[in-house]
This record gives C-alpha cells, sequence and structure tokens, in this order.
C-alpha cells in the first residue's frame, strides 16, 4: 500500500535525524560529564546514548513496515512498531535504573563529590536546545505519520529537555554553594525520571499490543453508522491498531426483506461513513444481519454497552 510506504520514508528520516543529533549530544554531555566530573551530567549523554539506540531501531522498524503481508504474516508486518516500541522502554528502564543504582552506591561508599566545572553547565545548555529541536520535529514527523512510535519518542525528548533543565538546576546551584553532592542527588533524580518515562511508553505500547482502544473511538464508529439511515444497532465492534492503522470488526442491522445487494450496499455506504469519520483506516469488517435478530454476543461492544 502506498499509505505505508510513505509511513515508512516519514518514519525513515524521523530515525535518520534522532540518530546523527542524539549521536552528537550522547557524545557531547558523556565527555563534558567525565572531564567536568559531573555524574548528572553523563548521566543524561547516557540518556541520549538509548535514544541513539532508539533511532537505530526505528530504521530498522521503517523497513519492516513495508514489506507485503506474507503468508506467515497475512496481517502484515506493522506490529514491528509496537513490539520495538515496548523493546525500547524496557532499555529505558535499565539505563534509568543503573544511573540511580550508581548514584545511590556513591553515597553508600563514601566517594568524595567534588563541584563540577563550566563544562558541564555549556554541555547542558548545548542538549536543552539540541533536545527542543529534536523533540519538536519527532512530534510533527509523528503525527503525519500516524506513529506511535515516534510520538513516543518525541514525549521521551521532551522529557529529555526537563530532565536537562534538572540537571542545568543541580550544576547551578552546585556551584554557587559549593557542595558537590547536589549533582549526584540530580542524577539519581535524573534516573527515576527516565524510568517512569519508560513506564509510561510501555503502559501506551502495551494497549496496542493487547487490542485495547478507548470509548471515544467507539462512539465515533457507532455515529458514523447511525449516519447511515437504513443501517442500525451497531454491535459486536471491535476495533484495534496495527502500526497506527485501524482494523475494525462490526454487526449491523439492516431490514430482513433487503436483497442481498441491497444488504452489501448498505454496508458498503456505512464502510465509506466510518472512514470520513476516522483517519487511518487499514481495514473494515462489516456483518449484516436482519433487523431484530436475537444473538448472544460474546465479544465486542455494542452502542448500547456505552451509554
Amino acid at each position: 500500500m502506498e499509505e505505508i510506504a510513505e509511513r515508512a520514508r516519514i518514519i525513515r528520516i524521523a530515525s535518520l535525524t534522532a540518530l546523527f543529533g542524539n549521536t552528537l549530544l550522547a557524545f557531547a554531555k558523556i565527555a563534558a560529564g567525565f572531564l567536568a566530573g559531573s555524574l548528572a551530567v553523563a548521566g543524561d549523554g547516557i540518556d541520549s546514548s538509548v535514544d541513539v539506540l532508539i533511532a537505530i531501531m526505528s530504521l530498522v522498524v521503517a523497513g519492516m513496515i513495508s514489506w507485503p503481508a506474507d503468508k506467515e504474516h497475512p496481517w502484515g508486518h506493522g506490529r514491528a512498531e509496537t513490539i520495538a516500541t515496548s523493546l525500547l522502554s524496557c532499555i529505558l528502564f535499565f539505563a534509568g535504573a543503573q544511573l540511580v543504582l550508581k548514584s545511590v552506591s556513591s553515597f553508600m561508599t563514601g566517594m568524595q563529590h567534588e563541584v563540577p566545572e563550566r563544562l558541564a553547565l555549556y554541555a547542558t545548555l548545548f542538549s536543552i536546545g539540541g533536545k527542543l529541536i529534536m523533540a519538536w520535529t519527532q512530534y510533527s514527523l509523528g503525527k503525519k505519520a500516524g506513529s506511535a512510535m515516534l510520538r513516543a519518542n518525541a514525549k521521551n525528548m521532551t522529557g529529555d529537555v526537563i530532565l536537562s533543565g534538572g540537571v542545568l538546576l543541580g550544576l547551578v546551584l552546585s556551584m554557587i554553594s559549593g557542595i558537590g553532592t547536589i549533582d549526584s542527588i540530580v542524577a539519581i533524580l535524573v534516573g527515576i525520571w527516565v524510568m517512569k518515562s519508560a513506564i509510561g511508553i510501555f503502559m501506551e505500547a502495551n494497549a496496542e499490543l493487547m487490542d485495547g482502544s478507548t470509548k471515544e473511538f467507539y462512539v465515533t464508529v457507532f455515529e458514523a453508522v447511525r449516519s447511515v439511515p437504513e443501517a442500525g444497532n451497531p454491535h459486536r465492534t471491535r476495533m484495534r491498531r496495527i502500526a497506527g492503522l485501524w482494523d475494525i470488526d462490526i454487526d449491523i442491522e439492516v431490514a430482513p426483506n433487503k436483497t442481498v445487494l441491497e444488504a452489501h450496499w448498505i454496508a458498503h455506504r456505512v464502510e465509506q461513513a466510518i472512514k470520513e469519520q476516522l483517519d487511518g483506516v487499514y481495514d473494515i469488517m462489516i456483518h449484516v444481519e436482519p433487523a431484530g435478530n436475537e444473538e448472544e454476543e460474546g465479544y465486542g461492544l455494542a452502542e448500547k454497552t456505552l451509554e
């Protein structure tokens, strides 16, 4: 599909931008952190190193989701993006946990904490500017491509800006007060922030892996069905996302005296109405039933269940 190919192209552009930008920032912060004696700045650099891994994985995913469906994957390869997002959240959580453990360990072992040098301050300011640009780029391209992975990466980079802002504040306080311990305390807070962001990203990806959806999308579908006069009682409705695109199953009722051809065109109008009101629809499967047909529904949502 052209839509999937275009989506893969946008993800590839966003991934290359993030790859080069984060590589530069990671190198600058890690080097400055060690040279200036700032564990918080070095930890911020480690977080950017994880972003480099995210960009590399995004490039791999961009290639995979463009593969056509085959007999082993009749739904295509779009789930690769969701799986990658989950994996990335685990990597991010691990990096945050390592920073917390290292910082806590420095306290427990009685390590002497020197006040960081001014180089750490410059590196952090450079990081804030770079991350602001990349966060905006990832969000814009993610919105254009309808990519949960890019939006998660934009959210991660927005968090990085706040993260670097906290590091900057810690550096300023440490330099003003002459207390080097402040830098290590900030490093612990940085690690906790990274872990919190990782959990949030994982929960979003998990919702897609578990085929979860929110009420508002079902309401949109039911409103679309109601816009077709001859279609009624939308029920046994299931919605799931595959690489940011909707796959929808729905049952509708039509008058029992309608011919097969008439029922077909009613279903076709319902499909068009749904696509007009809901963006990013990959496929819709509509099952037509005679009005008044009472069946035990074992799964899916009906309009009355949302009232």
